[in-house]
């Protein structure tokens, strides 16, 4: 299992990524496309970064926004696997 990080951890590995936000024990983010379609297509291209971190997001899909959870559950709170996640899916356009 992933080790929690510390305060100051995720405060600095927060600081690099942008658009994203950390709320209570989740990093978030949300993404606003043209309408639905594009929202879809988005959260279908997260399907194969998530299966190959073995690490999956808690999604929210309203028309054309796409909101981004990410928790490590099992630890109960932010570790590695959820800022490493966020920067690939950063990168996803």
């Amino acid at each position: 299992m992933a080790q929690l990080l510390a305060q100051s951890e995720i405060k600095e590995r927060a600081s690099v990524l942008s658009n994203w936000n950390v709320e209570g024990s989740e990093l978030q983010c949300t993404r606003k496309f043209k309408d639905f379609i594009q929202a879809v297509e988005f959260v279908n291209k997260l399907v194969e970064p998530a299966e190959a971190a073995g690490h999956h997001p808690d999604l929210e899909i309203s028309y054309n926004k796409v909101k981004i959870k990410l928790t490590t559950h099992d630890a109960g709170g932010l570790t590695h696997k959820d800022f490493d996640l966020a920067g690939v899916i950063s990168q996803i356009t």
